[in-house]
């Protein structure tokens, strides 16, 4: 015999261990060993990369149960092996190990009792980490288990459906939506339970999902209630694809807005019916603005011809209380008047004003006023702020805030006037504030802009200039804010479109 063969054949079991270790690193599987009459244990490269352990480590047979999870895991395994080494029973189970690092990990072992004259002599196995898989898994198991519970007891309806629209699962919300049994349902198509005017709505959508253009959509439809009766709803349409992106079926949510349609429908009628009470209150101002106009300066200049032709009628006792009634009735259809306008004014009109330019005419306008009440003002207006008004209204809204500042002083208090204006991101916030009477807002909150309401005891109160200055605010698409407190004093706040 040569003697040359024994580096031949150690050449060759290097090479068949590395070939090993190759096919165990690219399938990811590693092997073991045991051997029962020596009491040895080996674990190949993978094995141990697996427990991460060291390269060089060698398991010993003791202590290689430890790296299971105490509990049912390391129990499991220990049976398993029992069985394996008694009786010669194979093993294919998954289990938990714990690493050399402490980590948790996933692992299915494969064993294979060796036998020879009716005794085991060792058991060979296969070693993987399925961590990845076994958690994927678990996720999916979850996710599964969530859907069915939404499925099954959301109070919406919910239905699958085939690629061709037949009815694959319904939930308890869809049948007692439409009226049917889940069995009624099940091998029907859904255009059966359509509204026919409604059967073609979404079919480009459907097309688009089939071609993996769109995963979902919605669209509003009817449907049909078994007692034939229509049902308004919402559909919302997903598919579900396999990981090769094939449609594989649709899942459908449909949720009843029959109520909401409804509510809907008599917010659409009343709000016709208010438009049309509201044109012919407009056209009723426009009768009062125009016609009694007429017909109470008509009156006006009656009673003057009459003073004038028969001059003794002024000593009737009568005669002035007529004269004071038309003089009433005059300002009464004026003030509806003003109303008219205010409510029936264009937007268009709307033109960019100096908000101190109008300051100052107005303070100007009341001079005499203010100096016969030692008025102390204090004015903060940037002079480059400029808001979307008009003329007359602008005039008549800071006129209105300054008279009633004034007008409405605490007895022996000189009066103090702050004027604030502040351009912000939205609009221009233009005050002005007093330390008069005041005003109860608790009490007088809802009444505060109506007309002909007056809280202070004044010769020349007539209830209108705040109904007025709050009409005038909103006709230039303002609003108006108030804060007031009992003998300390009022701030009105109003909130101009800025040009």
């Amino acid at each position: 015999m040569s003697t040359d063969t024994s580096p031949t054949i150690l050449s060759d079991e290097i090479h068949d261990k590395d070939f090993l270790s190759t096919i165990e690193d690219s399938l990811a599987i590693g092997s073991w060993d045991l051997d029962v009459t020596s009491n040895t244990l080996k674990w190949s490269s993978f094995t141990k990369k697996i427990h991460e352990v060291a390269a060089d480590y060698t398991p010993e047979v003791s202590q290689a149960i430890f790296f299971y999870k105490e509990g049912s895991h390391r129990e499991k395994i220990t049976l398993l092996f029992q069985a394996a080494l008694e009786i010669g029973q194979q093993f294919d189970d998954e289990f938990i190990i714990v690493t050399a690092k402490g980590n948790e990990k996933w692992v299915r072992a494969i064993g294979h009792p060796k036998w020879e004259n009716n005794i085991c002599t060792g058991i060979r196995g296969i070693f993987q980490d399925i961590t990845e898989k076994t958690l994927e898994t678990k996720k999916t198991v979850i996710k599964e288990k969530q859907f069915r519970s939404l499925f099954d007891y959301s109070l919406t309806g919910m239905a699958l459906l085939s690629l061709e629209g037949h009815w694959l699962k319904v939930n308890h919300g869809i049948c007692k939506l439409l009226g049917y049994s889940e069995q009624e349902f099940l091998n029907t198509h859904f255009k059966e339970h359509t509204h026919l005017d409604d059967q073609k709505k979404g079919q480009k959508e459907l097309k688009l999902m089939l071609s993996d253009q769109l995963d979902n959509y919605q669209i509003e439809k009817r449907y049909l209630h078994k007692n034939g009766s229509s049902v308004h709803c919402i559909l919302s349409l997903t598919i579900v694809r396999d990981s090769d992106r094939k449609p594989k079926h649709f899942i459908a949510n449909i949720n009843d807005i029959s109520e909401i349609k409804k509510g809907k429908n008599k917010i659409t009628d009343l709000l016709t019916v208010s438009s049309k009470q509201n044109e012919r209150l407009l056209n009723f101002a426009h009768i009062v603005s125009h016609n009694l106009r007429s017909h109470g300066g008509n009156l006006d200049m009656l009673l003057k011809l009459k003073k004038e032709e028969y001059p003794e009628v002024i000593t009737n006792e009568y005669f002035p209380l007529i004269e004071q009634a038309v003089e009433n009735l005059n300002e009464t259809i004026q003030n509806l008047n003003d109303v008219a306008i205010y409510n029936s004014l264009d937007n268009n009109k709307l033109e960019p004003l100096n908000i101190l330019q109008y300051t100052n005419n107005a303070l100007s306008t009341i001079n005499g006023v203010i100096i016969a009440n030692q008025v102390d003002l204090d004015i903060t207006v940037d002079k480059n702020i400029t808001i979307k008004a008009i003329p007359a209204y602008l005039d008549s809204i800071i006129i209105n805030l300054l008279t009633n500042a004034i007008k409405y002083k605490r007895p022996g208090v000189n009066p103090k006037i702050e004027i604030e204006a502040l351009q912000t991101e939205s609009h221009v916030m233009y005050s002005i504030t007093d330390n008069g009477l005041g005003i109860d807002l608790e009490k007088h909150s809802t009444k505060l802009f109506g007309m002909y309401n007056v809280f202070h005891k004044h010769k020349e109160a007539r209830g209108l200039g705040l109904f007025i200055v709050k009409n005038q605010i909103e006709a230039l698409g303002g609003t108006v804010e108030v804060e007031s407190t009992v003998g300390e004093g009022t701030k009105f706040i109003i909130y101009f479109n800025y040009e």
